[in-house]
């Protein structure tokens, strides 16, 4: 079956030039368009997309909350959100993927990036171009926990295992690298990843890495 996408973004000679892209490939189809947030939420409900391509400065409701809606508790369908970004360290973009986005892409990237990247939220892979995700959170230190605060209870949930891949999940690393790093089999990580989201209620990658700055287990620019 076709992954199903919404088009988001206030300017149409975009949506346009995205909508040509992605109706190229065979098993892509465009189910829909929205200039704003609030068009989005409502075109979410109706047509049930697979991901949403979200831009993020729009009127009436931008793309962090459109993003918080889509994805958070209640939410209508399963569609995961891929935002879409001008500048390759948007100050927005940190926000979003707080909000619940499953990764996200610069404007500028090649047809077959913003396609690939597409397949891959929609596979629920969810951690896009996870080195500049780590650029990003640490460029924003200043908003994250200084390191002195209380670990979070949650944390303590998980075991000394899970813990170490969730730091190197933070590093931006693959579950191929994890393994290597660890010397165990992709299948074993792909495993201990699954247990850190359950037990930190947490979506996917984007999401942990996240919280992983923001309990203070990673310190941005840490190796």
């Amino acid at each position: 079956m076709a992954i199903r996408v919404l088009l988001v973004d206030d300017q149409p000679l975009l949506r346009t030039g995205f909508r040509m892209i992605l109706e190229a490939e065979g098993d892509l189809a465009v189910v829909g368009e929205a200039g704003d947030g609030q068009q989005a939420l409502e075109q979410v409900r109706a047509l049930q997309p697979d991901v949403v391509l979200m831009d993020i400065r729009m009127p009436r409701m931008d793309g962090v909350e459109a993003t918080r809606q889509i994805t958070g508790p209640g939410r209508d369908g399963p569609a995961k959100v891929l935002v879409l970004t001008t500048f390759d360290l948007d100050e927005y973009v940190v926000e979003a993927l707080r909000a619940g986005a499953s990764g996200f892409l610069l404007k500028d990237a090649p047809a077959h990036e913003l396609v690939q990247a597409i397949r891959v939220v929609a596979a629920g892979e969810a951690m896009l171009a996870p080195s500049i995700t780590r650029r990003l959170l640490d460029k924003y230190a200043g908003r994250l926990p200084s390191g002195e605060e209380p670990v979070p209870q949650a944390l303590h949930t998980l075991t000394d295992r899970e813990v170490e891949v969730l730091k190197l999940v933070a590093r931006g690393m693959s579950n191929a690298e994890i393994a290597a790093e660890l010397f165990v089999s992709e299948t074993t990580v792909k495993t201990h990843v699954g247990h850190v989201l359950t037990k930190l209620a947490l979506r996917d990658r984007v999401q942990a890495a996240v919280y992983a700055y923001e309990s203070g287990l990673v310190r941005p620019g840490a190796q």
